[in-house]
């Protein structure tokens, strides 16, 4: 397993991180299987999404946004309970298959740690389940 830091910059933030896992799968030197995305943060999340166009993801956070709105009289009392709620919609982890030592996305796809409460230092652990 492999940990990436990443810096936020924003307190709500998408960051591309398709390019460092690759680099994580190509140094494992794994041909084929499957590797995990995880973050261990509870306002914060992993997903997939379309990442040749980056207004995609920005309607993603900015409807997250209206439906989730960071005042909305929650029982927490940090002032970020939204981002909980966002964190959990959007889920912790991805999982993606692995073929000739290339995450197999489609076309479009890319991998995105995604702030909900930043800025910030995170980090996501990367685990490689190898078949050869």
């Amino acid at each position: 397993m492999e940990s990436i830091g990443i810096t936020t910059n924003s307190r709500v933030e998408a960051v591309d991180i398709t390019a460092r896992v690759q680099d994580v799968v190509s140094k494992s030197r794994a041909k084929s299987g499957i590797v995990v995305v995880c973050t261990a943060h509870t306002t914060a999340g992993v997903t997939i999404n379309e990442n040749a166009d980056p207004d995609v993801m920005a309607d993603v956070l900015d409807t997250l946004g209206r439906l989730i709105p960071k005042s909305g009289g929650y029982a927490h009392v940090e002032g970020n309970s939204d981002a909980h709620v966002k964190s959990t919609l959007v889920g912790h982890s991805i999982t993606v298959p692995v073929e000739e030592g290339r995450l197999q996305l489609g076309t479009w796809q890319g991998i995105y740690f995604c702030e909900f409460d930043g800025p910030r230092q995170r980090r996501v652990m990367v685990q490689i389940l190898s078949a050869g």
